[in-house]
């Protein structure tokens, strides 16, 4: 049996919460693949598929509590972190913010299966204060049908886990430089378009004090708070004399904005 899959046989169970629970904190290690190989080895009588599943929902939910906890106790700052790391563009977190409004608790049941969604979720949960029981239900059901759907997958292919084993050893280092080259591939893709994306959005912009100033000497200014639903309901907070629209409505039409003066526009 080809190395790495013998590593994973004697260290499984060990592997897959380790793995699982650092991809699910954020570091870009797939673990997709790793539950593949676990469930082919479980169909191959080398490990057992139930303790592959529990291992599997453990790494998640402990992750995923971690972002809980934070999205509780430092609210929106999170998901503008998130936002700023992130190799999507910067729209990320709007539209799985849309997603989690319109489904809340139950987003947790499929957010591992939607890219975006699986990074915000969890603290978007602690941002609004979800009853810590209640995320740990929906949290934990959610990754028991994620784990349950990838290693099943390696379980019922179990039949091709040494073929695919042999032609992966016979690669070699091959493998390796492939693997690594496409993950270099995928960031640059995801870099590109993360540049691109943040120059057609680029307008005159002003500073906070800048702003402050204006305010000060009395200009007359128009100022729109264009934030999601839920980041103003996590921070309700907004700039003296703005106007809350939300950006749908801005994009159809702006005729609302009066042209005979600045309008500064703000958002998250």
């Amino acid at each position: 049996m080809h190395a790495p899959l013998e590593f994973l046989q004697r260290h499984g169970y060990l592997i897959l919460i380790a793995w699982v629970f650092t991809e699910q904190a954020g570091l870009p290690l797939p673990s997709v693949p790793l539950l593949l190989a676990a469930g082919a080895l479980a169909g191959v009588g080398q490990l057992n598929l139930s303790i592959c599943l529990f291992s599997v929902v453990l790494g998640a939910v402990a992750a995923d509590t971690i972002w809980y906890e934070l999205g509780r106790r430092k609210g929106i700052e999170v998901l503008q972190w998130l936002c700023r790391i992130s190799l999507e563009p910067d729209s990320c977190v709007r539209r799985t913010e849309g997603v989690f409004e319109k489904h809340g608790a139950r987003s947790l049941l499929f957010a591992k299966f939607v890219p975006g969604l699986n990074t915000v979720a969890t603290p978007l949960a602690g941002i609004f204060h979800m009853r810590l029981p209640r995320f740990l239900l929906f949290d934990a059901v959610g990754s028991l049908l994620w784990g349950a759907t990838f290693l099943g997958l390696g379980f019922t292919f179990s039949g091709q886990l040494e073929w695919v084993a042999q032609r992966a050893a016979s690669l070699g280092s091959g493998l390796l430089v492939i693997l690594v080259c496409s993950l270099a591939l995928y960031i640059l893709y995801k870099f590109l378009a993360r540049q691109q994306f943040r120059r057609q959005l680029r307008i005159g912009r002003i500073s906070v004090q800048e702003l402050k100033d204006k305010i000060d000497a009395g200009e007359q200014l128009t100022i729109v708070d264009l934030r999601h639903t839920i980041d103003f309901e996590a921070d309700p907070k907004i700039i003296p004399g703005a106007f809350r629209m939300d950006a749908r409505v801005l994009q159809e039409n702006a005729d609302p904005l009066p042209l005979d003066r600045d309008v500064i526009l703000y958002c998250t």
